[in-house]
Order: structure tokens, then C-alpha cells, then sequence
């Protein structure tokens, strides 16, 4: 199959430093050019990747001081893609919702995966208007704020299982990772780790967005615990260390979380995580076999202590049967061949990233239900 990946430009792809769109678009490329695809990726210049890469822009919008506005940078990638639009099977986009009347005409050949939160009011007359732009989302809870949207499925992330390590024996403390801002709640997670009495580590970024909500309420609660210490960003290497040394993950969300990547790359790790209860999380979460999942500070506090009855090989092996990169694009494919057999259509490519193939035909079912076997894939549902 000949598939176009569109990625945002804000990082490049992977990210060097924090980044979770691009870091699964780097994934899925990777493990579909792995499976035999013909995959092309738009993407920042300074990506690094196996597949065909469009470099749109020489660098990372976000570490080019020059850039104050993403936009027109994302239109100018667009229109490199709508350049070569006669080149693929399928466009796969990641951004959001840019790029939906470029793709009017030739929808039913795109996929859309939301990877943000969905409960803006601004969004559901905008995927009224959209009514025939096939999406995916990353999680149950995600689609239940558009649930008149054309879903196609829900496909949760997945990582190559080599990429963290899996570490049987942790070095007693608590980790935060992710970004510094209120709906993370690094607060939560900070009094969590006081009360518990465990020493944490935080590793976030803090985005210029954020800096009051730093400087005002989270760097005084890092400077009056010393138990806390406050890494910063980081990168894949030091990520794996600290997930790995962890007794657990805490992740105090306060907000529709559509995702959390983080939680599956504890889980790699071998990492339990306790969670707050709200968006994806009772959906990433096996309670009491990945981790726990918590209202309120007290069970917070409760879980930490249980945390020992865990065990962190049934942790690995969750993440294994659940959160591999390999099952993620496997279920994204699934997609592509149920939106070609609905249309008619048959897959043209003759080359294989450079390399000649033979043609290959989709079934050509009109059904708009999947041409594939669900049971083996109950994460893919058929468009509502």
C-alpha cells in the first residue's frame, strides 16, 4: 500500500526532547515500512526516518526562535501533499483539523487521527460541516464528546517493544513525566509523594505557556519538598532510566486525557502507574495488574502503598499483549483496507520505498463494516 503520513511540524520525528503526536508518528512510519508499505512522511527537515521523507521546513518549529506562528508553515506542507496527492492509496493525517477542506474531494482515501482533546463546544459544528471526514480516535472516552463524527475506530498507541527496558528491581521512588501545566497537576503528584513519603522525580517541560503556573505554584512545592527533585525535559535514554527506577508512575490528571502515552511506556518498563480517573485512563489502565486507578488523594496515597503487590513482569507483559507498535499499525491498516474496499478502489503502488512490487488488489466489498477478522483486533470498531 502506498501511504502518505502527515505529521505536525511543532517537533521534528521523532522529537528530540518531549513530543507525543510526532513520537507515534515515528512508530507507526517506522513498523509500516517494517510490514512492506510504501510510506512517504511529511515532516520537519531535520527528521530522521526509514521512509520517503518530505522535509517541510529545514527544522523543528519549535526550536527555530524565528517562528512565532505554526501556520503557515503547515499550509506549505499541505501544499507539498496536495502536489502529490496522485501518489498514494492513503493519506494518513495527524493535524488535527487544517487540513479538512484540502481533502474534501478525496476523502474517503484520508484518514484523520484526532490526537488532541475533543471537548471544545468549537469542535462540533466543525465536524458537522466535515460530516464525511473519516476519523480515528485514540481512545473510547475521546469519542464520546463527537459522537456524530465518521468514526472509522479507535486505535490505541503502541511503541516498538525494544525501545524501553524492562527493569525488575526499582530504586524506591515515585516519577512524574510529561509537561508542567494544571491539567497535568505536578501539584497532586507532589503531595502525593509527601504524604507517601517517597522521594520523587519530576521530568517535564515547561512550555512559555506555562511559565506563570510554574513559577507561581509548582517551583515554591519543588523548593519546599526536598524529597522532590525537578529533572526537566528529557530525552528517550534518560526517559528509560527514570520510568525504569521508578516504583511507580504517578499520574494525577485533571482533565479529558484522550491518550497518555506515558503510562504505556512506564508499563514497558515494567512500571505500574496509579491514575487519576479521567479520560483514557480506565481504558490503558488493568486495575491491580498495570497499575491502580484513583479518585482522591487519599486512594492515591493507598495505591502507593499497595504498589508492592504488583508484579512488574505481568506489568511488561500487559504492555506486550496490549501497547506494542506492530498491533497499533496492524489496526491502523485495518483502517486503510476498510476505507479502499468500501470505494472500490485497488492499491497501485509498483514500488516499494524505491524498490519495484507487484500490484496488489483490495477486496472490493461495499460494506462499510471491517473486511478483516474484529475478533482479533477488538480495538477497531465499525463507523458509527
Amino acid at each position: 500500500m502506498r501511504i502518505a503520513q502527515i505529521a505536525p511540524l511543532y517537533e521534528r520525528v521523532p522529537p528530540r526532547l518531549y513530543g507525543g503526536t510526532e513520537r507515534v508518528v515515528c512508530f507507526l512510519t517506522e513498523e509500516l515500512v517494517r510490514q512492506g508499505h510504501d510510506v512517504t512522511l511529511f515532516a520537519s527537515g531535520d527528521s530522521q526516518t526509514s521512509a520517503r521523507l518530505v522535509r517541510c521546513g529545514d527544522t523543528a518549529l519549535r526550536f527555530n526562535p524565528a517562528v512565532c506562528d505554526a501556520l503557515p508553515y503547515h499550509m506549505i506542507m499541505l501544499d507539498e501533499v496536495r502536489r502529490r496527492i496522485d501518489q498514494f492509496d492513503i493519506l494518513h493525517f495527524h493535524i488535527d483539523i487544517i487540513h479538512a477542506a484540502l481533502v474534501h474531494d478525496f476523502a474517503d482515501r484520508t484518514l484523520t487521527t484526532l490526537h488532541g482533546r475533543l471537548d471544545s463546544p468549537d469542535l462540533a459544528p466543525f465536524y458537522a460541516a466535515f460530516r464525511d471526514l473519516p476519523l480515528a480516535s485514540i481512545s473510547n472516552d475521546q469519542r464520546g464528546y463527537l459522537r456524530h463524527a465518521n468514526w472509522l475506530g479507535t486505535v490505541y498507541h503502541g511503541l516498538p517493544p525494544d525501545l524501553l527496558s524492562f527493569r525488575l528491581n526499582p530504586d524506591g521512588y515515585l516519577a512524574f513525566l510529561g509537561r508542567i501545566s494544571p491539567e497535568k497537576r505536578p501539584d497532586l503528584a507532589i503531595e502525593i509523594a509527601a504524604r507517601s513519603r517517597m522521594p520523587l522525580k519530576i521530568a517535564a517541560k515547561v512550555d512559555r505557556a506555562d511559565q506563570a503556573y510554574w513559577e507561581a505554584k509548582i517551583r515554591p512545592m519543588v523548593e519546599g519538598n526536598p524529597n522532590v527533585e525537578f529533572i526537566g525535559e528529557i530525552g528517550e535514554a534518560d526517559k528509560a532510566c527514570l520510568l525504569g527506577g521508578a516504583t511507580a508512575l504517578l499520574f494525577p490528571i485533571d482533565w479529558p486525557e484522550p491518550f497518555g502515552l506515558v503510562m504505556i511506556e512506564a508499563m514497558a518498563c515494567g512500571t505500574p502507574v496509579i491514575a487519576y480517573r479521567r479520560g483514557s485512563v480506565p481504558e490503558v489502565i488493568e486495575e491491580n495488574v498495570s497499575g491502580f486507578v484513583v479518585d482522591t488523594i487519599d486512594e492515591a496515597v493507598t495505591a502507593v502503598r499497595r504498589i508492592g503487590d504488583l508484579d512488574r513482569v505481568k506489568v511488561r507483559a500487559e504492555f506486550e499483549r496490549r501497547f506494542t507498535a506492530e498491533r497499533m499499525a496492524c489496526d491502523y491498516v485495518r483502517i486503510y483496507r476498510q476505507l479502499l474496499a468500501a470505494h472500490g478502489r485497488h492499491v497501485k503502488a509498483t514500488t516499494l520505498n524505491g524498490r519495484h512490487i507487484a500490484s496488489q488488489a483490495v477486496r472490493t466489498s461495499r460494506s462499510a463494516t471491517l473486511v478483516d477478522d474484529a475478533e482479533a483486533h477488538p480495538l477497531i470498531y465499525q463507523a458509527e
